[in-house]
């Protein structure tokens, strides 16, 4: 695995995530260079096809028949033509229709509801002024895709510090399975979980699986 760095970033900044040295607000000031370094990514559309195809490879050999993604914000990857394609592509034998939903924060318990999404539903923003669906039934997915902003060593997820994820992996049963997406300018070697951090069951980025759990 190839240790991917974010323009202006020092050694300083890898620091901020060693286990020994891990203070909030050197956290928060390393998750703003990896923004800026993901928004301002010359050929983020290149690197966005290669993780579609790498996402669609890699749900073929899945079973799970409903997943939680989200809506793409600050230069995200968008996952959700690649879950479209999944969804159409149902084998005869499965006896389950497959479900994709977004998901939609409930501030009072900082945790997040997954509700259904399909291609042309209605939507409106939330309270953060993401766009969810309007009206469509909520349900438990069996996987949830995590966008990263940052990732380090076995499956160690850097997101925004909300801990909306965490408190809803934490609060459903059974667990979904776990998958982080995102660029590999993301990887950062020396990243240690933190307190709002995941612990991802797989990592996907547009060079291919980067960690999945051995038992998975």
């Amino acid at each position: 695995m190839h240790w991917h760095t974010v323009p202006g970033q020092t050694p300083q900044d890898l620091e901020t995530v060693m286990p020994h040295q891990d203070p909030a607000a050197e956290r928060d000031r390393l998750r703003q260079k990896l923004i800026a370094a993901r928004e301002a990514l010359p050929d983020r559309l290149e690197r966005a096809v290669a993780l579609q195809n790498v996402l669609r490879a890699w749900l073929v050999g899945r079973d799970e028949a409903t997943i939680g993604a989200y809506w793409p914000i600050k230069g995200e990857f968008d996952p959700l033509p690649a879950l479209y394609r999944w969804s159409e592509g149902a084998r005869e034998d499965e006896s389950e229709d497959r479900i994709i939903g977004l998901p939609v924060a409930d501030k009072a318990t900082g945790s997040l509801q997954f509700h259904m999404w399909f291609p042309g539903c209605p939507m409106e923003p939330d309270s953060y002024g993401i766009p969810k669906p309007k009206g469509t039934p909520v349900f438990r997915p069996e996987m949830l895709l995590l966008p990263c902003l940052g990732y380090g060593p076995g499956g160690v997820r850097m997101g925004y510090g909300g801990g909306f994820y965490a408190r809803t992996l934490a609060t459903l049963a059974p667990r979904p399975f776990a998958v982080g997406v995102g660029y590999s300018i993301g990887f950062q070697p020396f990243l240690r979980e933190g307190p709002r951090d995941i612990a991802l069951d797989a990592m996907l980025t547009e060079d291919g699986v980067m960690w999945q759990r051995p038992d998975y």
